[in-house]
């Protein structure tokens, strides 16, 4: 039983490292990946190996699965916590005269607006730039000034130009 506890305990630490490595190479974040890669090629090994030298019971080839299964699910929730980058976010309101712009940019978001038609009528349409640590609070606030809203989100991957710049350099 305790072996079956550590061939999970691994693999759950060894998919995790492996689903953060992925995110920070796609964030840009080489170094962190690198340092990441290292520890995590160490722990697969480990776990592998374990495993290799005891393929005589199927439990521990189960316990290497089902390990694999929570590391990615494990990996997944640290990577939500740790919600790294931004996320724009596209909202459609049903009337073009409304201050939630204004109160956006009160709240520091960065915001632009324009008039768009839509199948009943003009709408008020804005792109929202905020970190995504600070998503789940805009889609509240979201939710209390326009309950109705149309919102699509969606992460850039890169900045150029823009008052966010400034920002994102100092926050780096």
């Amino acid at each position: 039983m305790k072996l079956i506890l550590i061939i999970m305990g691994i693999n759950i630490v060894y998919v995790s490292l492996y689903t953060l490595r992925m995110i920070f190479v796609i964030k840009g974040l080489r170094g962190l990946a690198t340092f990441l890669a290292m520890a995590e090629i160490y722990v697969y090994m480990t776990g592998l190996g374990i495993v290799l030298k005891n393929l005589e019971n199927p439990w521990n080839l189960a316990a290497y699965c089902f390990g694999f299964g929570l590391g990615v699910y494990t990996g997944s929730r640290i990577e939500e916590y740790l919600a790294l980058g931004y996320v724009t976010v596209q909202v459609t309101v049903d009337c073009a005269e409304t201050e939630i712009p204004t109160k956006l940019r009160d709240d520091g978001y960065g915001v632009t607006c324009w008039l768009a038609d839509g199948k009943d009528g003009h709408r008020l349409m804005m792109q929202v730039l905020a970190k995504r640590c600070n998503e789940r609070k805009l889609y509240n606030i979201l939710d209390k000034l326009c309950p109705k809203a149309f919102v699509i989100s969606f992460e850039p991957k890169n900045f150029r130009g823009g008052f966010w710049i400034n920002r994102m350099t100092k926050n780096f």
